[in-house]
């Protein structure tokens, strides 16, 4: 059933599961994250690393490597790097063992590095910032697999993510079918008032109460 669901939800958009989740009350899609390397939506199983600022600690391993050693085919490895220092949360050699495991791509809420080589491999990286400054000597991984903060959104390992030009939306686990099934029904509502658009239609109905009623209905 779960791999139906996300087959649904990675036909869908960032903006129809943004109005559901919206409609459903649920946290609200996360701006300001886009598209570093190649321009391509995502969208997945969420398997969620924590890094946190290094203070002369020294990390068991190279930060994300458990992450991706987890994954299986089609997942989104997210990485909160929030810790305020210009480091990146992931590179080159991460997207390539990413994308050799099948990972769908990599969201992180902080800066990534190597965005020329993400593009090279064609790797979906999808980042808050971008820097050249590596992690090493400045940030660890305190966690894989527990739950991160992404915007303003608590985001739990196994949840669901969809990524695209407009925005990030996160969905959990037990809200999918819910999620994916309104959006659709949106998708739907919007195909038809598109339609009517291109049919020569005026604006003003197109626009009107039909849009200011999709949400609620």
């Amino acid at each position: 059933m779960s791999d139906r669901l996300v087959d649904r939800l990675r036909r869908l958009d960032a903006c129809a599961l943004s109005d559901t989740i919206d409609r459903l009350k649920l946290p609200s899609a996360v701006t300001g994250i886009v598209w570093r390397s190649v321009r391509k939506r995502i969208a997945g199983r969420v398997r969620t690393v924590k890094l946190e600022a290094a203070n002369g600690r020294t990390a068991a391993h190279h930060l994300c490597t458990t992450a991706i050693e987890a994954a299986d085919a089609g997942d989104v490895i997210v990485v909160e790097q929030r810790s305020g220092i210009d480091a990146a949360g992931w590179g080159g050699i991460l997207s390539m063992g990413a994308l050799t495991k099948g990972v769908s791509g990599v969201i992180v809420e902080g800066p990534a590095r190597d965005i020329d080589e993400a593009v090279d491999f064609g790797f979906p990286v999808y980042s808050r910032a971008a820097t050249a400054r590596t992690a090493r000597g400045r940030i660890i991984e305190v966690s894989t697999g527990a739950p991160v903060t992404v915007g303003d959104v608590t985001v739990a390992d196994g949840d669901y993510v969809l990524a695209d030009s407009s925005g990030v939306v996160f969905i959990p686990a037990g809200e999918l079918e819910r999620v994916v099934t309104e959006a659709e029904q949106i998708v739907a509502r919007e195909a038809a008032m598109g339609k009517a658009a291109k049919e020569g239609k005026p604006m003003s109905q197109v626009m009107g109460a039909n849009y200011e009623q999709m949400l609620k209905n």
